[in-house]
């Protein structure tokens, strides 16, 4: 009854309810991450996440194997494979060591290096008013991050590196997806990042006790829920509106910092969160008049 229900709900509502399911799993999926950064080096965190991304993906790889693996661009997918390595350490980092918020916020200044890069990538003409909202996006990080104040954190400063490693996975993927199969994408990326992360995760292992074996695992099916939870709502709904709703990421990012680790954002904070999601939202904007934002562009650097 309930599934016949909602399929007659509109495409819209159908994407954003499925986008409010996966804002909320990627936040959890963030407190996870954040509870066992405390104790756990990020690359041995990252290593068991890709272990469990592995064998999620496996049967896919095995059913096909190794067509699978045959890729058109073989030097982009390698590419990919180190910005989405860049765009995880340096939002694992951010999300562990700073408030859940402030990690949120500046992690949604892919947008802005989206634009940068597509027109030094993809060669796209960009006009004054998104040149402005980039700006403009770039001066709410500043005010978040503080340059040169007792606030400073190096961080914040490897949130902004992941965001701008986000960006670049997403113009990667612009280009990949004109090619190759989305499996065959998402098994590189699987095993890629694993094998990279085997050197430094058992550097810097320590045999995780009951309880983050526990949330290790959790983490492992947050994630997948997480990231099909956003490809369903990218098949239901328009890409330009489910841009906009995803930033509700920040108030459950909010919630569950006060909740579990007793931090409430500054104003600071406030403010220059709501610099950067109205700069973002104004972006997602141009670019929808523009028919640059596309579902292919739903791929999952930030969890």
């Amino acid at each position: 009854m309930l599934t016949h229900r909602f399929h007659q709900l509109p495409d819209n509502l159908k994407g954003a309810a499925f986008l409010m399911m996966a804002a909320f799993a990627f936040s959890l999926m963030s407190v996870i991450v954040k509870i066992l950064g405390s104790q756990l080096h990020v690359t041995q965190i990252l290593l068991i996440r890709q272990i469990g991304m592995i064998i999620i993906v496996a049967p896919a790889v095995l059913s096909d194997f190794p067509g699978v693996l045959k890729s058109s661009r073989p030097d982009l997918q390698i590419v990919r494979i180190i910005f989405a390595l860049v765009a995880m350490l340096g939002g694992f980092s951010a999300v562990i060591h700073l408030p859940l918020a402030d990690a949120t916020a500046i992690f949604f200044a892919k947008s802005f290096f989206v634009t940068i890069f597509a027109v030094l990538i993809l060669k796209e003409t960009v006009g004054v008013y998104r040149w402005s909202a980039v700006f403009v996006g770039f001066l709410g990080v500043m005010l978040m991050l503080r340059p040169g104040g007792e606030n400073f954190s190096i961080y914040g400063l490897a949130g902004v590196v992941g965001a701008a490693g986000a960006a670049a996975v997403m113009i990667i993927l612009r280009i990949l997806t004109r090619t190759d199969q989305p499996k065959t994408i998402l098994s590189f990326q699987a095993l890629g990042v694993g094998v990279i992360m085997l050197v430094p995760g058992i550097y810097y292992w320590q045999w995780p006790t009951v309880n983050e074996w526990i949330l290790l695992g959790v983490l492992g099916l947050v994630s997948y829920f997480a990231q099909k939870g956003n490809i369903y709502a990218y098949k239901w709904g328009e890409a330009s509106m489910l841009a906009s709703l995803d930033y509700v990421r920040l108030l459950y990012a909010t919630l569950f910092g006060y909740l579990v680790f007793d931090s409430f954002p500054s104003i600071g904070t406030w403010v220059g969160a709501g610099i950067i999601v109205a700069a973002a939202i104004f972006t997602v904007h141009r670019e929808r008049k523009r028919k640059v934002v596309g579902p292919a562009v739903v791929d999952v650097e930030d969890g």
